[in-house]
């Protein structure tokens, strides 16, 4: 009977309850059935150093020109990285920023790049914000990437 109390108590409250297994999971990879599984954010490693190094000369190709060649910004375009950008992304999901991408870049020509090229770009962005690399690529699903948090600050 307790034990049901706690485990209501802690559903309401978004919480596992004591003795209940929490299982973190690379992003792209589904728990096991039975598991709650802990949130993922950007400072759990959701993609690879090799993701990352993809997206550098996409980058440079594709949207370096008005982001800057650092992702600083540029007269038009906003930074990519630095505090005003993860501040601009804190507390939205990493799937909304994947969807910018995703539906509008590179401006005026949004199918130059494939979802897989644009998420190995996403990569990079998060290498070049000093979030830290995994073992699991990024997925490229905008379902997937929404249970990802996008946090400015590391917990």
């Amino acid at each position: 009977m307790a034990r049901a109390a706690a485990v209501a108590l802690a559903a309401l409250l978004g919480a596992p309850a004591a003795g209940t297994a929490i299982e973190g999971t690379a992003a792209g990879v589904p728990p096991r059935a039975g598991s709650v599984q802990a949130p993922l954010s950007v400072w759990n490693g959701i993609y690879t150093a090799e993701q990352a190094e993809r997206g550098a000369p996409l980058y440079e190709a594709e949207c370096g020109e008005c982001h800057g060649p650092s992702l600083e910004g540029g007269e038009t375009a906003p930074a990519l990285a630095g505090a005003d950008f993860r501040w601009a992304w804190n507390g939205l999901s990493v799937g909304d920023l994947f969807e910018r991408l995703r539906v509008s870049m590179p401006e005026g020509r949004p199918r130059a790049l494939t979802r897989a090229q644009k998420v190995d770009v996403l990569a990079y962005m998060l290498r070049e914000n000093a979030f830290p690399a995994g073992e699991t690529e990024l997925p490229s699903r905008a379902s997937r990437l929404g249970a990802i948090t996008f946090e400015a600050l590391a917990p």
